[in-house]
């Protein structure tokens, strides 16, 4: 037969339940039980109590008028009435009894209590494995000459078979809890284990780099939030996944672009023949596709120092009118080359707090971006200025906007868009908001059908931050 294995959940759940049925049942036996049986013993009390008071303390009458007269009040209250008289050495002998069976009721506890302190006293007693409520006051008999007490004792049977009645009920309603209970607590802990099962599995397909499957689980409960976590992670999963992918395909394809064209070259470039003015353009070439190749490595660096918290950072104060003004000189000729306008507009004087380096590599980064995604004829603007304490460049184009799907994503790592075509690595404005962060600051986009605009916004030369630093990258 196999054993159930007793870590699982469900029969720790199961075991959890049948203990808390248990304890509660347990509580109502402590609570219920012997309270119900005091009660019941007391109300027996209480009634020879109520008949003690109308029997006479004084006892007159012959042996045998007192034999009858107490069978007689025996009848009336219904309970046995015995009449002790006390012996030299304090020891009590039967002098009436309604009862035809004494038994050893000369050493009752009850009435030599009652004899002892000379007043009236209760209590329960055992005789011939039976329960008695007595309640005995002191007498005297024949004429006041003979100490003696008075006994009232009645029976228990009916007081304690009620309890009884009462254990027998709750230990059977224990039974059916306890098994109802059980019963109940395995089908809920399967459930449960179910569904958590389920988890594990979609955790093993994670795992394994299996994205396709859908974490299901419609319940609004923990494990319900849970597998939606687990399916938001699925998704994010998935998007790296196949930007991963994506990103090795593209930099390969831009790594191989500029590595065959410095091999042909430089097997050009070999060629004796070359007149002096077409090998100064061969150099040149081959100099922007190293310059290309330097600016990928530079990117692939920065994202893994930026992983490892070790990007180094200074911060002065940099003229970003200025920035705008080499960007402009340095892009002109590829904005020209690409039928775009490629424009300065300057609104005064902007200095912002930060890395001059860092910054020139985001303003390169954005210009880049949208030479690279506009169309040809469209016109690009570089502006700079101070707004709300916050040193401001801004590259605006009028091409035709972002799509609405792609606006979320376009700072994420290795995105490229999913609509039209779609160029470079996917980490260049990745770097770049990661970058303006670490300096205290960010980038917003505005992107509406007819013009786009990335802004760089970072704290002003004098002015307090305004940006919490918490995500910035720091050299640990």
């Amino acid at each position: 037969m196999r054993r159930l294995p007793l870590n699982r959940l469900s029969v720790k759940l199961s075991a959890i339940l049948f203990a808390v049925v248990a304890v509660a049942l347990g509580i109502v036996y402590v609570a219920v039980v012997p309270r119900l049986e005091s009660r019941l013993v007391n109300a027996k009390i209480d009634e020879l109590h109520k008949a003690a008071k109308v029997l006479p303390t004084q006892v007159n009458l012959s042996p045998l008028a007192i034999q009858q007269s107490v069978r007689l009040v025996a009848a009336q209250i219904n309970a046995r009435v015995v009449v002790f008289q006390r012996l030299g050495d304090d020891s009590l002998a039967v002098f009436a009894d309604s009862s035809p069976v004494p038994g050893e009721i000369a050493s009752d506890s009850v009435a030599r209590a009652a004899l002892a302190d000379q007043d009236v006293r209760d209590g329960r007693s055992s005789r011939d494995d039976q329960e008695f409520a007595e309640v005995a006051f002191p007498a005297r008999l024949s004429g006041g000459q003979i100490p003696g007490v008075v006994l009232l004792s009645t029976r228990l049977d009916d007081a304690l078979t009620s309890v009884e009645l009462v254990k027998r009920s709750l230990l059977i309603a224990g039974a059916v809890a306890f098994a109802i209970s059980w019963f109940a607590g395995s089908m809920a802990a399967l459930r449960v284990t179910r569904r958590i099962r389920r988890l594990e599995d979609a955790a093993e397909r994670l795992a394994d780099g299996n994205f396709d499957v859908p974490v299901r689980d419609d319940s609004v409960d923990e494990i319900g939030q849970l597998a939606r976590a687990f399916d938001r992670t699925r998704v994010r999963l998935s998007q790296l996944d196949r930007a991963r992918r994506e990103f090795i395909a593209n930099a390969s394809h831009e790594l191989r672009t500029p590595l065959f064209a410095l091999g042909g070259f430089l097997e050009l470039l070999a060629d004796e023949e070359l007149d002096e003015t077409t090998r100064r353009d061969f150099l040149e070439t081959a100099r922007g596709q190293v310059g290309r190749l330097t600016r990928l490595a530079t990117d692939l660096l920065d994202l893994s120092r930026m992983d490892a918290g070790q990007l180094e950072l200074v911060t002065e104060s940099v003229d970003l009118r200025a920035v705008a003004e080499a960007l402009s000189e340095e892009f002109g000729p590829l904005a020209e080359g690409s039928s775009h306008r490629l424009r300065l507009v300057a609104s005064g004087e902007a200095h912002a707090l930060g890395d001059p380096e860092r910054v020139q590599q985001i303003g390169r980064s954005l210009v880049e971006n949208a030479l690279r995604h506009t169309p040809g004829g469209t016109t690009v603007e570089l502006r700079t200025g101070v707004r709300n304490g916050l040193a401001e460049l801004e590259v605006h184009d009028d091409g035709p906007g972002i799509e609405a799907d792609d606006r979320e994503h376009v700072f994420e790592r290795f995105y490229r868009g999913g609509s039209g075509a779609a160029f470079g690595s996917g980490i260049g404005l990745a770097i770049a908001r990661e970058l303006a962060q670490a300096m205290g600051g960010a980038i917003e986009l505005e992107s509406a059908p007819g013009g786009t605009g990335f802004r760089l916004m970072l704290p002003q030369a004098g002015a307090p931050a305004a940006f919490p630093r918490e995500n910035a990258l720091v050299k640990r």
